[in-house]
């Protein structure tokens, strides 16, 4: 294995890679996303089964007490904010769009919580669009490996992910990249006496 091969190693680590999120339809992936915001997947998979098994539909959704909504994501952090996302997505879902979630970006984007990276991430996973979603995980592993400069914003590394990677790849290189900075290329304490990519990582005279 080339150790400067990045995309030879994401395939190696994560042939398959998966969106960790659970969700039913397309409004619960929708609002998983939302809730994922400062927050972590496996977090958020201990509150959206109570929140969509209580409130089972759209039209119930929209009419959940938000004090409700807000003692039940409460451990994902931002809870007061992201309740009223909750009920404000479910309302426009239901009441313009007949309870079907926009395959549109910019439409996405005006709904409240939702911003480019969540629409990007929305559309990959659900509707199999080619995209490449920005979150911290893809921001550091990006910078980490000289895909993008300290000083570039999320819009300009995901344009730059998106010159470096083939479009038919984008969805699943954005899934390992955040998988790989979830277990691997962590933040704090990553495991770079294990990765086989140290030789171009800016950090590594840091971490080993």
């Amino acid at each position: 294995m080339k150790t400067n091969n990045i995309s030879e190693y994401l395939d190696y680590l994560f042939p398959n890679p998966k969106c960790e999120l659970i969700y039913n339809n397309d409004y619960e992936l929708l609002i998983a996303i939302v809730l994922s915001a400062q927050s972590t997947d496996k977090r958020v998979n201990t509150v959206t089964p109570i929140i969509f098994s209580k409130y089972n539909t759209l039209s119930k959704l929209k009419e959940a007490p938000l004090e409700d909504l807000e003692k039940i994501i409460r451990p994902v952090g931002s809870f007061r904010k992201k309740a009223s996302y909750i009920k404000n997505i479910a309302t426009i879902i239901d009441n313009e769009y007949n309870g079907v979630v926009p395959r549109d970006r910019e439409i996405l984007t005006t709904f409240p919580g939702v911003g480019r990276k969540t629409a990007n991430v929305f559309l990959s996973e659900y509707y199999n669009e080619p995209a490449i979603a920005v979150d911290t995980h893809v921001e550091r592993v990006s910078k980490r490996l000289k895909l993008a400069s300290k000083k570039d914003d999320v819009l300009k590394i995901e344009k730059k992910l998106m010159k470096y990677y083939p479009k038919e790849e984008w969805a699943k290189r954005h899934l390992q990249m955040v998988l790989f900075g979830r277990y691997h290329c962590k933040a704090i304490k990553p495991n770079c006496s294990e990765c086989k990519l140290i030789d171009i990582c800016i950090e590594k005279k840091k971490n080993i």
